[in-house]
């Protein structure tokens, strides 16, 4: 079980309203008491935060709002005392566009060394007006910004396939290669663990950047295996992580990776992780799957068999700082499609009550599942998605490149609350100099963490429970499983020796299973033993 710390919003240690390395030690009791196994810090990097830290401006070194190099290395041994294993982000499809190798690039001109670390291409039309392809940004808007010469003409145009401060780097340049392959060992050196691995399906481009024309991304259903996406999962992108892997494994002990790919098929998902690749994969699929027993279901077989295949473990994840929080995202009616964000939803009702009944349920579901698991900074809260954030305080590209189109991830990213009735609810000092950098709602009070501490009803005291099973129960963790019978909305899964998991996603309730003793449920039972609708529960022999 590994938990994602997104610095900016887990603790702040100093009263400037922006979490820090000094908040995340002060709190590392609280992850060892939680049960998780391991920390994956999102960004630390010093960066001009244009995304938050994934537009990084030096790989080798920390960002002066969390703190210094030596908090980090502070950071990591005081969680190895703990048992924690630590994992930190790293961001290779671009840099920031404040990166000292992008500035020397604008400096430089056309042709020349310092712009073939990054994608620099001559415009289409007569004047080199048009942009070299039709790319479009994941924020919205064209991949493609045009550069200022030196003597203030219009230059050559640079690729980004997220914000323009987000350069794409040249992953055909070696030196490239190599810088990452020092930034891997300067951390490794100090004792991190492993990386997650941002974008990880980007990096390589087609020869030549041939236009994106009518595909899609994720590709259609009808679309044929042999075709390929001029920029994403391209197949020479497995070359840059066999090199990665050797370096891991130069190291002692067990250092490891994990791939954020949004690759929409299991059987191209899997190629990252095969022997000489990465360790692990985020199953997105499982993510955006719908609360639907069919969709849930085929999406945990589809996830299975393609794992086994490569011989490599599934993790399983229902949060992160890129999408809307579960319990919201399941207080709508649910669609056929994927839900990721609440864009599409806007201004539809969502029932805070059943969307936390049911991510209740999926968390026991996803931690009976076998493989590893991830679980996203007040996740084990409950905490909603923040839906009313003032537009003024929004600070996602998303919104600005979609000219408002999209809220954003914003409000996936609001401060947690740890303590106290009101605002800063704990993140800050007492006597903090400055509000959280993203306001918190006053609703939060019994979702702290210090209101949900040895209340048995609790979400937190139900991951608190899940995990202690998890962790003692010699049919959990990675492994196979078995579906029982059950009636129709219902999953029934049996790991051997002696568990099962039964969740109800129908209408009514249902019967549980003869046999066992409930371990633990996501909610209160029937007075009869009945599994009420939107609930879980775990039984042991």
């Amino acid at each position: 079980m590994v938990y994602q710390v997104y610095p900016r919003s887990f603790a702040d240690g100093n009263g400037d309203g922006i979490g820090d390395l000094a908040g995340l030690r002060s709190r590392l009791g609280y992850l060892a008491d939680l049960g998780v196994d391991a920390v994956w810090v999102s960004p630390w990097y010093p960066s001009p935060m244009k995304d938050a830290g994934y537009d990084v401006s030096d790989y080798r070194d920390i960002e002066p709002v969390f703190g210094t190099l030596a908090e980090a290395e502070a950071v990591v041994a005081e969680a190895h005392d703990l048992g924690l294993r630590v994992l930190l982000d790293i961001v290779p499809n671009h840099t920031s566009d404040q990166h000292p190798w992008f500035q020397e690039a604008l400096a430089a001109g056309r042709g020349s060394a310092e712009r073939e670390r990054f994608v620099f291409r001559d415009g289409r039309g007569r004047s080199g007006e048009l942009a070299p392809n039709d790319w479009v940004s994941r924020f919205g808007g064209s991949a493609w910004t045009r550069s200022v010469d030196a003597d203030g003409r219009p230059g050559q145009w640079y690729l980004h396939l997220f914000a323009p401060e987000q350069p794409d780097l040249n992953w055909r340049n070696p030196e490239v290669w190599d810088d990452f392959e020092r930034t891997l060992r300067f951390w490794f050196d100090r004792g991190v663990d492993g990386f997650r691995i941002d974008v990880a399906h980007g990096l390589t481009k087609a020869e030549g950047l041939t236009d994106v024309g009518e595909l899609t991304w994720p590709l259609a259903a009808d679309v044929g295996e042999d075709v390929e996406h001029p920029h994403w999962d391209r197949p020479d992108v497995h070359d840059v992580y066999r090199a990665w892997r050797k370096v891991a494994d130069s190291y002692p002990g067990e250092r490891v990776f994990v791939a954020e790919a949004w690759v929409d098929r299991p059987d191209r998902l899997v190629r990252y992780v095969r022997g000489d690749e990465l360790h692990t994969a985020f199953n997105f699929d499982f993510l955006v799957s719908p609360w639907r027993a069919d969709r849930l279901r085929r999406t945990i077989d589809r996830t299975l068999a393609a794992h086994a295949s490569v011989g490599a473990p599934p993790t399983w994840v229902l949060a992160n700082h890129d999408v809307a929080r579960e319990v919201s995202r399941y207080a709508r009616e649910q669609p056929d499609a994927e839900l990721r964000w609440l864009d599409d939803l806007a201004g539809l009702p969502g029932d805070v009550e059943t969307g936390t009944r049911r991510a209740r349920a999926a968390a026991l579901l996803m931690l009976a599942l076998p493989g590893g698991a991830y679980v996203y900074q007040g996740q084990e809260l409950g905490l909603p998605e923040v839906e009313d954030l003032p537009d003024d305080v929004l600070q996602d590209p998303r919104v600005r490149q979609t000219g408002g189109r999209s809220r954003g991830r914003d409000g996936c990213r609001v401060p947690i609350p740890w303590s106290g009735d009101r605002p800063p609810f704990g993140f800050s000092p007492r006597d903090a100099a400055s509000a959280p950098w993203l306001p918190q709602p006053r609703s939060w009070a019994s979702l702290t963490v210090a209101a949900q501490a040895g209340r048995p009803d609790s979400t937190l005291e139900l991951y608190r429970a899940a995990l202690r099973v998890r962790r003692a129960h010699p049919a959990l963790g990675d492994g196979s499983l078995r579906w029982l019978d059950a009636p129709e909305g219902t999953l029934a899964l049996a790991r051997d020796p002696g568990f099962r998991c039964v969740v109800n996603l129908s209408g009514g309730p249902v019967p549980l299973p003869d046999g066992g003793t409930v371990t633990l449920a996501s909610g209160p039972l029937a007075a009869d033993g009945q599994l009420p609708p939107d609930t879980a529960v775990w039984l042991t022999d």
